[in-house]
This record gives structure tokens, sequence and C-alpha cells, in this order.
């Protein structure tokens, strides 16, 4: 039974007063007292009970009907979807079920949620939302076995089907059992043999468990399956791609050659050859798109990136122009590109021009938090204030930067390190040092300003400084390797506290295992330990790594001090040539080969 049912007079008489209606049909048809002395029972009076408890149970629904759109509207859903499911259960009626489904999400209760949803099934099967809903509560719940019934009766329903074998990526994605994910798009696809989008199911289920020719097998049966398929030749050369490049190209070349106007594959051709660094080869299939499309935004920015890449400043700066002109959300990106562009040609004031196009969007990241991460200010004024620092010198840099205001933390911290990163260049330590004091009073949380700070610090052979910031830092960021390097190597440096100053270093080393002046410092405190042979291992591992002047000097040392001269003068030399001014290595050499 459904409201649709229901007595018009039920529900108009729920309106005007329901109690009193009933009351007065009990009052009207009670017998009087002696008249039940004299009257025999009548025969009737059974059927008058039942129709009577029949009514009151509409009269019920009706009710409960009222009062769960009453809660609904009060802003009250778990109420409402209670009452919903209520009337679902006894009515048998699946819109009703569907209704309490959709109030337990708004209440964010999932048990009431999945209780309405599975009796929905029940009384819809071949409802796709109903048995979808299901199947999507189980799987965001980790669930993926338990929505494996209502999964494969979503496949069941022919309408269906393709789009469903689709969407299971989408689906299934966030799940980290990839193994058990591809087991289980192999058992829904397994009854329908003919169907190319369920191989390219498993094909996607295959390339994320890391199984690539699986993936590539499944995606090139899809293929067989239908030739022309656009959205399968993606796939297949996306999954080919992993094995080989170029075979990958190979394929989207061949398909383009029959199907010249396939916009997508041209362009994710496009990207693979980007990925693969054949960037002109690119930009010549970005162009010929543009013939087909000449008003997309994301392939003329692409050009003037690969423009850009290859050297061609002029063609950069023409295909950032004409982006601004399009449809594009973030045009202060492109100013910057065009900033870079034009620095890159050597014209100061347009660059300047077009990174002073850049807003700050502080003010509207307040209300709406997407444009946060699309803040490009701080970036295109730093890039102002290297220029200035080149034209006008470190004063005017400096200057303008303290103009910049309505900054956050995290960016008033990026623009005090440039000032002292300028100042420091221009050795003039002390001031970085005194700006980095008061920075670091006032933003305690900073931990790259105190990082900073402790850099000079040791500039101006502040050791107690340096040494309280850098262990301040580790006791609050205990995964900053850098902080435990500098500590571990300024120890080492100095030639004291050998032991903390290994343990710190190889600290740094496991949170950074590939960093190459982790690995000279740790080559350098073991020279400093006597330990030659093990230290001459990692100073050569980090020059291989990084042929650092510094890096150079240590390993010159070591070589120097286990007698092979030859080898440090050559390591010297070498660096000295490409780097005259560095400091430690002009001492290095100095104090053990004044002659050199």
């Amino acid at each position: 039974m459904t409201l649709k049912n229901l007595p018009a007079c039920l529900l108009i008489a729920s309106l005007l007063g329901l109690t009193a209606c009933t009351h007065a049909d009990v009052k009207k048809d009670k017998p009087q007292a002696s008249q039940t002395q004299k009257k025999a029972p009548q025969a009737a009076a059974p059927a008058r009970v039942e129709s009577t408890n029949e009514n009151d149970k509409q009269a019920e629904y009706v009710f409960k009907y009222l009062l769960a759109e009453v809660a609904s509207q009060r802003g009250e859903p778990l109420a409402s979807g209670q009452l919903f499911f209520e009337l679902a259960n006894a009515l048998g009626d699946a819109s009703f079920a569907e209704r309490s489904t959709k109030m337990a999400f708004y209440a964010k209760s999932p048990r009431l949620a999945l209780e309405a949803a599975k009796l929905w099934t029940t009384l819809a099967p071949e409802s796709i939302e109903a048995n979808q809903t299901v199947a999507q509560f189980f799987i965001f719940s980790g669930d993926p076995k338990s929505a494996k019934p209502y999964l494969k009766k979503l496949m069941a329903l022919s309408d269906n089907r393709p789009t469903a074998f689709l969407q299971l990526e989408s689906l299934l994605g966030s799940q980290p059992d990839k193994s058990a994910v591809l087991n289980l798009v192999q058992e829904l696809a397994q009854p329908y043999p003919d169907l190319p989008e369920a191989f390219l199911a498993i094909s996607q289920a295959a390339l994320h468990s890391g199984n690539i020719e699986l993936a590539i097998s499944q995606a090139e049966r899809a293929n067989q399956l239908h030739p022309e398929w656009e959205i399968g030749i993606i796939h297949w050369a996306d999954a080919l791609f992993r094995r080989s490049p170029e075979q990958a190209v190979k394929l989207y070349q061949g398909f383009i050659s029959k199907h010249p106007e396939a916009y997508d594959a041209r362009l994710n051709m496009s990207k693979m050859l980007v990925a693969s660094k054949r960037f002109l080869e690119a930009k010549q299939e970005l162009i010929s798109l543009l013939a087909v499309k000449d008003h997309v935004a994301e392939i003329t920015i692409v050009l003037g990136l690969l423009s850009a890449e290859s050297g061609d400043y002029d063609g950069a700066e023409k295909y950032f122009k004409q982006a601004l002109n399009l449809e594009i959300k973030d045009k202060d990106q492109i100013y910057l590109y065009l900033g870079q562009v034009t620095e890159k040609k050597l014209d100061e004031a347009q660059a300047i021009f077009w990174y002073k196009q850049v807003q700050n969007d502080n003010m509207m990241a307040e209300h709406h938090p997407e444009f946060a991460s699309q803040n490009h200010y701080v970036e295109a004024n730093l890039n102002i204030a290297n220029l200035l620092n080149r034209s006008k010198g470190v004063d005017a840099a400096v200057a303008f930067l303290d103009e910049m205001h309505h900054l956050t933390n995290q960016q008033l911290s990026s623009v005090i390190l440039m000032q002292a990163n300028l100042l420091s260049q221009a050795n003039r330590h002390q001031q970085a040092f005194d700006l980095l004091s008061k920075a670091v009073t006032n933003l305690p949380d900073a931990y790259d300003l105190a990082y900073e700070y402790a850099m000079q610090a040791e500039q101006l052979k502040k050791y107690d400084v340096l040494e309280k910031q850098l262990r301040r830092i580790i006791a609050n960021r205990p995964d900053h390797a850098q902080a435990y390097n500098a500590l571990g190597y300024s120890f080492a440096d100095r030639n004291i506290n050998l032991k903390e100053a290994r343990y710190l270093i190889e600290r740094a080393l496991q949170i950074n295992p590939n960093d190459h002046y982790v690995i000279d410092s740790l080559g350098w405190v073991l020279y400093r330990l006597g330990l030659y042979d093990e230290s001459l291992h990692y100073l050569k591992l980090a020059h291989q790594t990084q042929a650092d002047p510094e890096i150079s000097a240590h390993l010159g040392e070591v070589l120097w001090a286990k007698g092979q001269k030859d080898e440090a003068l050559r390591i010297w030399n070498e660096a000295s040539a490409m780097h005259p001014d560095n400091n430690a290595l002009k001492a290095t050499i100095k104090r053990l080969a004044p002659s050199l």
C-alpha cells in the first residue's frame, strides 16, 4: 500500500484534526449501558472493528508521512530518514526507501543509510541508482567484497553495462589492495566476452596493480572488439607507454593517420612526446591541434611552454599573449610566464611590467579557498626583487620587498628569506642576521626562517645561536634532515663533539639517503674521526653525484692525507677552473698546497 492508495478523506482529516474525527466516530458507535442489557450483540461488529483498524493504520501512515516531511523541512534529516524507512518497510514503497537513504546520508548516519539503501534494492531490484548506492557505500567503507553482488546486478542491467564498466576505475581507484580489485573486475567481466568496456576495465585495474603485460593485452583485446574506439586507443597507448614509449607513440600515429580529427588522441600523444623530451615533435602536434580547435587555452599555453623550453622566447611570448585572450581561470600564471620569458629576452622593464600584473588573491582566498593554491603574487614579486638587485642593488630590492602587504605568515617567511639571501650574497651577514633575529621572534613557528637564522649565525661565528636554533628545529620537526646535517657538519668542521656529529649526520642520511651534501658531511666527519678509507668512500660518492667545490675541497684533503697528492691536485684544479671564487676551496688549497 502506498500513500496514493490512502483515502483522500484521511489526508483531509489529518489536516483538520484527525484525533477529533476518530474520537467522534468512537462516541457515535458506543452503545448505551441500558441498551446493552436489552439487545443482543450485533453480528456486523467484527467487520466494523476490522474496518476501523485498517483506517487507523492508514491514518498512522499519513501521520508518519507528514512528520517525515516536516522533519525534513525543519533540518532534522535523521528523524525524517527513520520515519521514511518505517513507511518503506510497512508499505513496500521503494520511493520511501530512496528518501530514507538520502536523508540518512544528509544526517551522516551510515547505519541507517546502508539499511535503507539495501531495502531500496529489495523493493526496486532493477534500479540502477539503488544498486549503485549500496555498491558505493561498501566500496567507500573499504569492503569491496560485500559490494560484489550489487556490482554484478549493475552489470546485468543491459542498458547500463558499458557505462558501468567504464566507471569501475573511479569507483574502485581508492582501494588499497589493487590485486583484490583486479580479481574483482575480472570476475565482473567474465560473463561478457564480447564487451570491449569489460576488457578495458580489466586493463585499467591491471595497470593500477602493476601488471603491465596484462594491462596491455586486455587493452589490445578491447580494441580488437572496437577498433575505432578513441578511448580504447588512449588507454592502450597509456599502458604500452610503461613498456615502450616509442611503441606507444607509434600506436597513436597509426590511429591518428586514419582519424586526423581525433583530438584527444593527438593531445595525449603530444603529452607523451613531452614526457619523452621530444619537444619539437610535441610542438608540431600541438600546432596541428590548433588547426582543428584554434581557441583551446590548454594547447596554447603548452605551446608557449614548449617554445620557452626550446629557447624560442619570441614564440613563447606570442602563445602566452594569445592565451590571455582565451577563457582561462588563472591569468596570473600566464602573467608569470610572460615575465619569465621577457626576462630571458633581457627586457627587464617589460618583465617587471608583466610581473606587476599578478594580483594578490589573499583577500579572495579568505572566502574562496580554491584561490589560495593559485596565488602567484609572492613569486612574481620575488622575481622583481631579483631584477632590481641586479640593476639597482640590494638596497633597492630589499626596500621593494618591504612594500609588500596583506601576506600570510608563510608568504611573509618567503619574503624575509629572500631579503636575507640578498643581503648574504652581498656579504652583509650582520644585516641578514639582525633581520632574521627579529623575524624568528615574531614568527617562532617559521622553521625555514630559524634554519636560515642559524646559517647566518654560523657566518658570524655565533655558534651558540646556531646550536640553539638547530636543536629547536630538530625538537619540533624531527624529520628536518637539513637541521640534523647542519648541526652535525658544524661540529665536524670545528672538530668538536664528533660522536654526536656522526649520529646527527647519519640521522639526516636516514631521512634523505640520496642527498649528496649529507653524504659529503658523513665523509667529512669520518675523516675527522680518522676513518680515512670510509671517509673516502662517501666523499667519492658525493663527488660523483655533484662536483660541488666544497665537496671537491673535502675529497682533495682526504686524498692528500692518504698520500694521493697527485689525485688531490687534479680534483682541486678541476674545481678551481669551474669555481675560481669559492672561499672554502681556496682556503683548503692555500692551507695544504700554498704553492699551487
